[in-house]
């Protein structure tokens, strides 16, 4: 309906217009054929009038310069002034320093309906002599108008409650397949890898999208248990030369008297705990065994048990630790908290050595770690991309991997939270984790 009544106004108003440009092309063509000498022949235009208006099929009076009727073909109106305010047509074709054809649809005072006027200026060589107007009947144009709106308009009713008709009758066969997709879906998602949508008996689309679905579950869960097999196996695969590696080394420098040689197995053995250190991180990244839902973790207690895992390495590198802030739940999962508590606390003790301080925080909608050091920063350009996996800035000491904090951002990202890193005031780098608040958290525990 919004689209075919507007359809039906413009081809209601582009009939009006093609009447009015019809009727003024024929007063044109009646002012060329009247011309300028037949106005002074008192005898030939009355003749001319009346045949000029058979011929055309209107009320045809022809006018001098000043208005007054000449001719009639209604003989009713010779001597009359008739370029009057009620008749702009006339006005316009009589105007003396631009007169011009004009047609348009009025009302008549006189004859008390609706007619199509049309005047048109009657020139002897570029001067104003006169004019022709011509008057038609146009009420079988608005009969035309108004059947043209009234069919749209029930076009339109019938077309709407039809549709409501067949919406009614397809919403159902189309509903029940969709909603069982979208429940297969969200067990999917859920973690229920062995979920499929079967067969929905629906339409050609639908039951094509419904096997695309359970193609995509198939190929997911065997992902998932190819990386579970992967995960339960890899460490063992790599971590077992590695550690092979590491004796060997140890031991040849252990019987070897060269102090050169010495150095270069003492930079063997950092590479293999570096490369050892890869490894593990890797592992984390690349880990999706299913875990359960989130639980309720003391922000506080990790942080504490944080702090005593490297209180001693962050002592022998120059770093000290410090705690604050009071005990909040957070809704994650222990092991991975655990683990961005050891990447950031990594970070921060190998890039800032000096104090460095752990607070954790309790929002009105947030659980928040928050882990400041006062080392040097890090420069605006490089802020936004310290995230992303092997990224390393430019001052960034040798021997890292670029992906602790990619970790860590993972890890909080797996329970909806986030990870930033700002400058705050005074130098240095924060970083802030924020997960939700669980929901039984009152801020004490």
């Amino acid at each position: 309906m919004a689209l075919t009544i507007p359809l039906a106004l413009s081809l209601s108003q582009r009939a009006q217009a093609q009447v009015e440009t019809n009727a003024l092309l024929s007063t044109q063509e009646i002012a060329a054929l009247v011309g300028a000498e037949t106005l002074k022949d008192p005898k030939l235009l009355p003749k001319l009038t009346d045949q000029y208006a058979v011929e055309f099929g209107v009320r045809l009076i022809v006018m001098d310069a000043g208005g007054i009727v000449l001719a009639d073909s209604d003989h009713s109106a010779v001597g009359e002034n008739y370029n009057t305010a009620l008749r702009p047509e006339i006005g316009k074709a009589l105007d003396p320093t631009n007169p011009q054809p004009y047609a348009l649809t009025r009302y008549s005072t006189e004859l008390h309906e609706e007619l199509m006027a049309a005047a048109a200026p009657i020139l002897d060589e570029q001067h104003l002599a006169g004019a022709a107007r011509t008057t038609r009947d146009v009420q079988e144009v608005t009969d035309a108008r108004r059947s043209v709106i009234v069919g749209i308009v029930v076009i339109d009713v019938a077309a709407l409650l039809a549709g409501v008709l067949i919406a009614f009758g397809v919403a159902g066969s189309l509903a029940r397949p969709i909603q069982r997709l979208a429940g297969a879906a969200k067990r999917l998602g859920g973690g229920d890898l062995s979920t499929r949508a079967g067969p929905v008996h629906a339409a050609a689309e639908i039951e094509e999208l419904a096997d695309s679905f359970d193609e995509m579950a198939a190929r997911v869960e065997r992902t998932v248990l190819a990386q579970r097999e992967f995960v339960a196996n890899a460490s063992h695969q790599l971590r077992t030369p590695l550690t092979g590696m590491k004796l060997r080394m140890e031991t040849a420098r252990a019987l070897t008297p060269d102090p050169e040689l010495q150095h270069k197995l003492d930079a063997a053995d950092q590479e293999v705990d570096r490369l050892a250190e890869i490894v593990d991180r890797l592992l984390v990244m690349s880990k999706q065994i299913e875990q359960g839902g989130p639980g309720e973790v003391d922000l506080q207690s990790a942080a504490r048990r944080a702090v005593e895992r490297w209180q001693e390495r962050g002592g022998t590198l120059g770093a000290s630790l410090s705690l604050s802030g009071g005990a909040v739940a957070a809704r994650a999962n222990t092991t991975d908290v655990d683990q961005i508590f050891d990447n950031l606390l990594d970070n921060a003790i190998a890039y800032a050595p000096g104090s460095i301080e752990i607070t954790t925080e309790a929002r009105p909608d947030a659980a928040l770690i928050v882990v400041r050091d006062h080392g040097p920063g890090i420069p605006p350009a490089e802020r936004a991309r310290v995230t992303e996996r092997f990224f390393r800035g430019r001052a960034a000491p040798s021997g890292g991997s670029g992906l602790g904090l990619a970790i860590a951002r993972d890890l909080a990202e797996r329970w909806h939270g986030t990870l930033a890193v700002d400058e705050p005031e005074g130098g240095g780098t924060r970083v802030t984790v924020r997960f939700h608040r669980a929901t039984s958290d009152d801020g004490t525990l």
